[in-house]
């Protein structure tokens, strides 16, 4: 599949953090908690160097429990934290302010042995397009300060958000890094939104992702769209989805665009259940 998808905003925005860097105390980043690796950016790690970090696995409510938990043991590091959230219900957020405190206890020792007790932590929040990162600074600062979207690349600038709990945020528009190496990064990016619909062909999209969703969880498409069983072929379940739903036009064939549409709809809406696309 063609993907083109870095415009020159994400060029920009990857030179922006490097020279903000030294504006703020720590890194916000958020992820996706379906695909915690696809949706890291090693840029990101690189220009953050040894800033203390935060990854947010945002959307947890839409990945399997145990799997977020692997992930939260194996990536978690004295100077990085990953902490489980959901950005538009604010579930794990208030986790945030602790958390930096205890990064940061040194500098904020130093800052009180000063007198200075009610510092401001200053944080840059990061991540890939699309990932929830205008929610959660809405959330944090209890309004809708910065624009929210369904397509990726809506946040344009940089802008600095004020919350009540001593905790200042830098937005940075979303960035992707200058090409993939793995064709499975590229697709899990594209099911869960972070590439745009309509550079895609979502039709060899829905495929590719019957085909993930019956290898990793077959009993949810089985659920589903209440199918009696799966064949191996993922080209058939497709059909057999697209007739159960009445995605059918003259001549009784599937339109697959429909049919497209309506399952990339519902695995990104969660409606079938909790899925972890990546495994740690």
């Amino acid at each position: 599949m063609a993907i083109n998808w870095f415009p020159g905003h994400m060029a920009k925005t990857r030179r922006e953090i490097t020279e903000n860097l030294k504006l703020v105390d720590a890194v916000i980043e958020i992820r996706d908690a379906r695909i915690v690796k696809s949706s890291s950016n090693p840029e990101i790690e690189q220009i953050c160097n040894n800033k203390p970090r935060v990854i947010l696995l945002n959307k947890s409510d839409l990945s399997e429990d145990k799997i977020t938990k692997v992930w939260i043991s194996k990536e978690s590091q004295k100077n990085v934290k990953l902490l489980p959230v959901n950005c538009l219900t604010g579930d794990g957020l208030k986790s945030i302010k602790p958390i930096l405190n205890d990064m940061l206890k040194e500098k904020l020792d130093r800052l009180k042995a000063k007198g200075i007790v009610n510092s401001v932590i200053r944080t840059m929040v990061v991540g890939i397009p699309n990932v929830g990162k205008s929610s959660f600074i809405n959330k944090m600062a209890k309004n809708n300060i910065a624009k929210i979207g369904d397509k990726p690349g809506v946040t344009k600038s940089k802008q600095w958000i004020k919350t009540k709990i001593g905790i200042e945020l830098m937005d940075t528009p979303g960035i992707l890094w200058p090409k993939f190496e793995d064709e499975d990064v590229a697709l899990n990016l594209a099911f869960t939104g972070a590439i745009k619909d309509e550079i895609m062909d979502i039709e060899t999209l829905s495929l590719k992702l019957v085909e993930k969703i019956q290898n990793l969880y077959p009993e949810r498409l089985i659920e589903r769209y209440k199918l009696d069983s799966l064949d191996g072929d993922p080209l058939v379940n497709l059909e057999l989805i697209g007739r159960k739903r009445g995605a059918v036009i003259s001549g009784g064939k599937i339109d697959y665009n429909r049919v497209a549409v309506l399952l990339l709809d519902e695995f990104r809406g969660g409606k079938l259940g909790k899925i972890s696309l990546e495994r740690p």
